[in-house]
Parts: C-alpha cells; sequence; structure tokens
C-alpha cells in the first residue's frame, strides 16, 4: 500500500501487537479511536453542533443529542472537500463508532462505581445481569436517526430554532387545562408518530416541566472541530473563501449578527412577531432572551 494513513497501520498491525504486548486502558482507547475514525478515513477535518435535550415529547427524561455536522471539511492542505449532495458520513460507520464509543464509557461507569440502579433495573446490579445486558447491546444494530442534508442556510436557522433555545413543550402543542388538569399533543413513536392528546393533573405537568432547566452555568449547546471557538473566526473564513462567499463577506462585515440575520433573511429578531415591542439594547444593537 502506498502513502498509508495512521489509520491503515493501526488496522493492519494491532491484532498481531496485541498478542505481543498489553496496552493500557488509554493507549486501548487511542488504538481504537484511530481504527474507528471514519472522519478521519475521509480526510477531511469537518465541524459539527450537539446540542443536548433532556425530554420526550411526554416531557419525560429522555436525555439524547442533536447533532449538526458539516457537509464537507477542510483537508489537511487547506482544501474543501464534500461528498456532493449525499451523507458526509456512511450511517452504518456512524452507527458502529457511536455504539462502540457508548458502550466503552458506559463499562467505565460501571468499573468505577458510578452507576446507579432503580426500579425495573435494579436487576442491573448484578455482575452477571449487567454482563448480559452489555452483551445484548453489542449484539443489537444501532440505527442513528440522520435526516436528509439542509437545503441552504434557512433550512438551517429553522432546525436550530426548533431545537436550541426551547425547552420541554412549545405553547402550540398545549390543548387546554382545567382546574386540576392539562391536555397537551404527544407524539405516539409505536404507532408511526402519530399525535395524540395526553391529559397529567397541573402540577404533574409543571413537575415534569422543572425536571428540564439546567443547572447555573450548565452548556447545552457545544461546538467541535471547524465550528469550535479557538479555531472558528480562522476556519471558516478560508472555508468561505474557498466556497465563494466572497461576495457576503464584504456586505456582512463588521455588522451585529441581528444585523445580519435581517439582511440574509429579512428577519427582525429584535421585535416579538406576538407583539410588536423592542427585544434588545438598541444601543448595543443585540437581543435580549425573553
Amino acid at each position: 500500500m502506498n502513502k498509508p494513513t495512521v489509520q491503515d497501520i493501526f488496522q493492519h498491525f494491532y491484532p498481531a501487537y496485541l498478542e505481543k504486548y498489553s496496552p493500557s486502558p488509554e493507549q486501548a482507547k487511542v488504538a481504537r479511536n484511530i481504527m474507528n475514525c471514519k472522519t478521519g478515513a475521509y480526510g477531511a477535518n469537518v465541524g459539527y453542533i450537539c446540542i443536548l435535550h433532556t425530554w420526550g415529547s411526554e416531557m419525560n427524561f429522555h436525555p439524547h443529542i442533536h447533532t449538526i455536522l458539516l457537509g464537507g471539511g477542510l483537508t489537511s492542505k487547506n482544501e474543501w472537500k464534500d461528498n456532493g449532495t449525499e451523507f458526509f458520513l456512511p450511517i452504518w460507520a456512524i452507527s458502529r463508532v457511536f455504539r462502540g464509543k457508548y458502550m466503552y464509557e458506559l463499562k467505565n461507569l460501571w468499573n468505577t462505581n458510578q452507576l446507579e440502579f432503580h426500579g425495573t433495573a435494579e436487576k442491573y446490579r448484578n455482575h452477571y445481569a449487567f454482563k448480559e445486558l452489555i452483551d445484548s447491546c453489542y449484539d443489537a444494530e444501532w440505527v442513528p436517526y440522520c435526516k436528509k442534508t439542509f437545503n441552504g442556510a434557512q433550512s438551517v436557522i429553522d432546525y436550530l430554532g426548533k431545537y436550541t433555545h426551547r425547552i420541554a413543550i412549545s405553547n402550540h402543542r398545549i390543548i387546554r387545562m382545567d382546574d386540576e388538569t392539562v391536555t397537551f399533543f404527544v407524539k405516539d413513536y409505536r404507532n408511526k408518530g402519530e399525535w395524540k392528546e395526553l391529559t397529567i393533573s397541573g402540577i404533574e405537568f409543571i413537575r415534569r416541566f422543572l425536571m428540564h432547566v439546567p443547572p447555573k452555568r450548565f452548556v447545552r449547546i457545544r461546538h467541535y472541530g471547524l465550528l469550535c471557538s479557538r479555531s472558528k473566526r480562522k476556519k471558516l473564513t478560508l472555508c468561505r473563501n474557498i466556497l465563494g462567499c466572497q461576495k457576503y463577506l464584504s456586505k456582512l462585515r463588521d455588522k451585529e449578527m441581528p444585523e445580519i440575520l435581517k439582511q440574509l433573511y429579512g428577519i427582525n429578531v429584535c421585535v416579538c412577531k406576538s407583539c410588536g415591542g423592542h427585544l434588545g439594547k438598541p444601543q448595543l444593537r443585540i437581543p435580549q432572551r425573553c
């Protein structure tokens, strides 16, 4: 093989290495990361945003992560590389890597006695029961839910608007309330995702809602790769230049974000859509959180 990568070398020789040496847990983790890293094999440094959600449609405790991945990345020669309109990364590869990393961290929590088991999960306090659970998880095919590629920047704005700064439930899903109960729409995933009505007590509604308020200074949204704070100013400018976005840069230079959004999308984020009131500080040209 001409010009092999570090990943190629590990995939070829690592089994033989294990016959002769016993790597430390940290070394083994690095080796697995190298062999399973499909982004590295693709040859580009990508950027992505991760958004933590803790709720399902019934406002139950359901922690999960929404991830937005750039449709391409920068190579080591600072050239843009993408996969056209197709998914940048194969879904099967995402499934294998996510399963491997998730199970690795889950076993670490077990080995360091950081897991707590309550209710129907109490049986997994037993070592053999927990091992059976781990084995069944490895045997199962994990299916990551990947949406189609966004069609332009407006689609990204619409998606982020839905998933970033909302909590638990939106007003349009609440149907009615009386002196004792609240009724709202929930999605029935066992019945092809159809919407149905759910009625709970008003006190239970508030309990479920407040369960998803994060602790002070807890960060729910994080940026990685090309989008991380350390490199995005330089790297994103380079990406825009490569992709031919110079005509937008001159128009938007030295403008605050509300002005940029208004010019690009005709959206005035400083004015409330409901009452027409001003949401920000005019002298600072930035919106305040409601």
